[in-house]
């Protein structure tokens, strides 16, 4: 029979250098050892414990290969991998390429397992303080302090990045989860809810293909400029209402969506409004090409429906949020919506508070006292 080992781990010091070091053994009994990179006797042993933790919680070998690598090369091969078309839209990887270029300059020197709850935070606040350069024929001017919605994208992205990182087993958690945003945002992802009424005064003031467009959207919840803009003919079944979508943000968008018959008719009305093309929504400037964006007609239908304006994009939360006010469960809207995740859904689906009133009208406040009068009514009859 094997002898007990006293200790599960040591911190010692060793000749020819004055960091300390550290020896341990792993699940499977093997000893470990490795430098501690400090000289604190009270550091080291700390290091010795989440080391013995990690152990514990079967993430030593996530924790010590995320030690390895670097913040910095970790980005890169992030940028690279998972963040180019088609696995992203450009304009996402735009976005992750402005905001990688400042992670990388706060967190230069770090190992991807060195980042903290706390480190990304002060992070945020310098953020925060900073002010807005931009370049001219004479240098570098500074404007005024930066938007906080700016740098809570910069907070989305690093989430991103680290979630990956925790999928492949470099660390065992994202420290993002403990992050609080140090101030209150204003213009963040508010779906808002189009109101029937609301969409008929935009069908009434909007040219006649926004007014297709519209309808689609609201009854299919199709993505406007990666699925319904790009749109060719030959995807349509008008004939039993499905139109297939072969390219989309994420796998799970590829697939055949089925139509309203309100679809089915905004569907045919398009078709004869581009007879001599391939695409559903050609453009005026280029005839073998489709339409690329939407912002001025919308704008101006908007205003001129004298209706606060809202992103298009919204449309597509109205047919999460008509789906789930009439009755659909959230896990066949998360199908219907075309997610992996069914968290996502609940960006989409945001109940107007009218919706929450008009469910409030069926309280009823004398639900336990009529349970009372019915067996007091009860007891009578049966005492006579």
């Amino acid at each position: 029979m094997a002898r007990p080992r006293k200790h599960d781990g040591v911190v010692y010091k060793r000749s020819g250098t004055s960091v300390l070091w550290m020896s341990y053994l792993d699940r499977a009994g093997k000893r470990i050892r490795e430098s501690t990179f400090t000289q604190d006797w009270q550091e080291a042993n700390q290091k010795l414990r989440e080391r013995l933790h990690a152990r514990d919680n079967r993430v030593l070998e996530i924790v010590r290969k995320g030690e390895q690598m670097g913040f910095e090369e970790w980005v890169d091969f992030f940028l690279e991998n998972y963040s180019k078309p088609p696995l992203r839209a450009d304009k996402t990887h735009n976005a992750n390429m402005r905001a990688s270029k400042h992670l990388k300059a706060a967190f230069q020197g770090y190992k991807l397992a060195d980042l903290t709850s706390d480190g990304i935070e002060l992070y945020l606040r310098r953020r925060l303080r900073d002010r807005v350069r931009v370049k001219t024929t004479a240098g570098f001017i500074e404007r005024g302090e930066l938007k906080p919605a700016t740098v809570h994208q910069e907070l989305r992205v690093l989430r991103r990045m680290l979630n990956v990182a925790v999928r492949k087993k470099l660390l065992p958690s994202n420290p993002c989860a403990g992050v609080e945003f140090p101030v209150a945002v204003k213009g963040l992802f508010r779906p808002h809810y189009l109101t029937w009424s609301e969409q008929r005064k935009l069908e009434t003031h909007a040219p006649e293909y926004l007014r297709n467009i519209v309808r689609i959207i609201t009854e299919t919840g199709l993505r406007v400029y990666k699925e319904l803009m790009p749109m060719k003919k030959e995807n349509l079944d008008l004939a039993n209402a499905v139109v297939w979508i072969p390219d989309s943000k994420t796998p799970n968008g590829v697939a055949e969506v089925p139509l309203t018959p309100i679809a089915v008719e905004a569907f045919r009305d398009q078709l004869r409004l581009s007879p001599c093309s391939p695409y559903l929504f050609p453009s005026d400037e280029n005839p073998s090409g489709h339409q690329k964006t939407l912002k001025t007609v919308w704008s101006a239908t908007l205003r001129r429906a004298k209706v606060p304006y809202f992103r298009i994009y919204d449309l597509r939360s109205t047919y999460a949020t008509r789906l789930s006010a009439g009755g659909v469960a959230d896990e066949w809207v998360t199908q219907l919506l075309r997610q992996g995740d069914a968290k996502v859904f609940k960006k989409y689906s945001q109940m107007k508070l009218q919706m929450k009133r008009e469910a409030l009208i069926k309280l009823n406040r004398q639900a336990n006292e009529q349970g009372m009068n019915q067996d007091i009514s009860y007891d009578t009859a049966r005492l006579n």
